[in-house]
């Protein structure tokens, strides 16, 4: 494509070339016996044939040579190109005011030659001026951008510590019923306008018709939840009847409206937490807010626990505290149904809670 268009400037330049000069060629070789041979038509004919020829000995070099350049400029990185091509304009806008002064001069080294020289090299130093000094332009630019940016901070700050509390908290199919929502709301932790879309409500319908007598009673249990949160907590709640009809996922259709409202996403499922973290959605995760007040155990530790069953490992028995951690107690199978003081020895983290190893003290008194 691009040899094409180099062939296509030389034809063209060769029949403007022979438009212009082949008649007085022709008369200067004194080749005027024919008529049509110093006709400018034939000339542009002439031209163009003579500079297509020529064309086809130089195309591949030119082509190198264009490809060479653009591979360089794509190489260069984008703020010293700009940098550069911004000098480079100014430079050429001062040549041009410079040379139309120049045109009333009528001397014709002055006026014709002189301009083209200035236009090069104002070109030229103006290019290399906006490309070398580019970090100083960056540095004055980044100075004017800090100063507005630190006025403007100090305004967001007070908008958004004012407007996180109210802003609206959408609530999940999961963590309606899962229920510990509306004691969240009771204890007055959770602030703002709760919206519950149409689309959960639907959601919460279908698994309350289901014939699976599990799904049925949590779908009940939401119901319930829900009809607690509007009628007896001091809370807003609002109903979203808008739907997005062309996203099928429900999950999918609380990110997109969180987004509408500008709202935050309230859940315990650990995926959408996820996605709504990759899409910049902000997210209240109730699992997480149980986690963060558990009590913290340390090793050393004494608590009174109540042994319920056996464990895996022989005489191992296992024990839980009030938010549901699992105490596993060691030599506490001759333990189970009594309450008996333990000694904590390890507290294990993991990607399913918290696990804590404890043995009974009667033990530790003995050795």
């Amino acid at each position: 494509m691009l040899k094409n268009i180099v062939h296509l400037f030389f034809i063209i330049t060769g029949g403007t070339l022979g438009y212009l000069y082949m008649p007085s060629l022709i008369t200067w070789l004194d080749f005027t016996s024919a008529g049509w041979v110093s006709s400018p038509y034939t000339g542009t004919v002439l031209g163009a044939i003579i500079l297509f020829f020529v064309s086809y000995l130089i195309a591949d070099y030119i082509v190198g040579f264009l490809k060479w350049v653009e591979e360089a400029l794509i190489k260069v990185p984008v703020g010293d190109l700009f940098f550069g091509s911004v000098g480079l304009i100014i430079g050429l806008v001062i040549a041009y005011l410079i040379n139309i002064t120049l045109q009333d001069i009528n001397i014709k080294v002055v006026s014709q030659i002189l301009p083209l020289f200035i236009t090069i090299l104002l070109g030229y130093f103006g290019f290399q001026v906006g490309f070398r000094r580019r970090e100083e332009f960056v540095n004055l630019l980044n100075v004017n951008k800090k100063e507005r940016d630190k006025k403007r901070s100090v305004v967001e700050e007070e908008v958004v510590s004012s407007n996180n509390h109210s802003r609206a908290k959408i609530l999940d199919t999961s963590v309606i019923i899962d229920g510990r929502i509306a004691d969240i709301c009771q204890t007055n932790f959770l602030e703002g306008t709760l919206v519950i879309p149409q689309f959960v409500l639907g959601e919460l319908q279908h698994i309350a018709d289901s014939s699976d007598v599990l799904k049925r009673n949590r779908g009940r249990r939401g119901l319930d939840v829900l009809n607690r949160i509007q009628k007896e907590l001091p809370v807003e709640v609002e109903i979203y009847e808008g739907d997005f009809e062309e996203i099928q996922e429900v999950d999918s259709k609380l990110i997109k409206l969180a987004k509408v409202i500008d709202g935050i996403v309230v859940t315990n499922d650990f995926n959408l937490n996820k996605v709504c973290d990759l899409q910049g959605v902000r997210v209240l995760n109730i699992n997480d807010l149980a986690n963060a007040v558990k009590p913290v155990v340390l090793p050393g530790e004494e608590l009174m626990v109540q042994v319920i069953k056996d464990g895996k490992e022989q005489n191992q028995g296992i024990a839980y505290l009030d938010d549901g951690t699992m105490i596993v107690v060691e030599e506490g199978r001759n333990y189970i149904g009594k309450s008996i003081e333990v000694l904590i020895t390890s507290v294990l983290q993991t990607s399913a809670g918290r696990m804590i190893f404890a043995k009974p003290k009667l033990l530790e008194k003995a050795l």
